[in-house]
Order: structure tokens, then sequence, then C-alpha cells
């Protein structure tokens, strides 16, 4: 696999365009991350660190939806392996003016866009969800 990151994006979406409760990811630690990231800003309900089918460690996503809609809307790969985007404090774009948030992998851990300029800290944008 190439793109970890972007295949557990991938298998968000597609368990919520499923109406899935829950879905399950390999895991590792950026993946683990990205989704703190994501819990803390309200976008999922949790996760929990299990095995899974084959024996590997995988990581078992809560997906969340209000009204039997999911509550994430939109969620991108920004950075890519073939293409990573830097960008410094400045610049971390504001998604939706505001209403949704970017997923940035700064020297000081992943953390949310309004986290890193908080911390006035630069670093490589992962993803953006709405």
């Amino acid at each position: 696999m190439n793109d970890p990151i972007g295949d557990m994006l991938t298998r968000i979406r597609n368990a919520q365009m499923r109406g899935k409760s829950t879905v399950e990811t390999p895991a590792s630690k950026l993946r683990a991350w990205v989704l703190d990231v994501l819990l803390s800003e309200g976008y999922i309900r949790g996760y929990e660190a299990t095995t899974g089918k084959d024996g590997h460690p995988a990581l078992d996503i809560s997906l969340k939806y209000l009204d039997g809609t999911p509550v994430i809307r939109d969620l991108k790969r920004v950075s890519t392996p073939g293409r990573r985007v830097y960008m410094g404090v400045k610049d971390i774009p504001v998604v939706r003016q505001g209403l949704g948030i970017s997923v940035v992998s700064t020297p000081q851990g992943v953390m949310s866009d309004a986290s890193a300029r908080n911390a006035n800290v630069g670093g490589e944008v992962l993803c953006t969800v709405f």
C-alpha cells in the first residue's frame, strides 16, 4: 500500500456512503494521530485498537451520524506520496470559511489547522475535512 492515510480516508468515505456504524482499517501511529484529531474535533465517535481478521493490528473506527446523515460531508487528501504539500503557518488553508478543518502534520505532532496557527507552526497538510 503506497498511501495509508488515503486508504483510511477512502474506507471512511465508503462506509459512510453505505451507512455503516463502524469501519476497520490497518493500524499505524500516523493513522491513530489523524483519528485523534478527528475525534477531538467531533467528526467521529471514537476508535479502538483491535486485531483484524488476518491477525494484524487494526483500528476499529466508530462513525458519527446526525439525523441519519454523516457528520463528515467532505473528506479530501491534500498531500500525497507523489506530491507532498508543505505550508507555513500563514499559508495553511481555511476550510469552508472556518466550518471545516485541515489536518496538519507538524514538528510538534499531528494537529488541526487552528491548533497549528495557535502553536505558530506549519507543516504537511494531510487532508481537509468538512
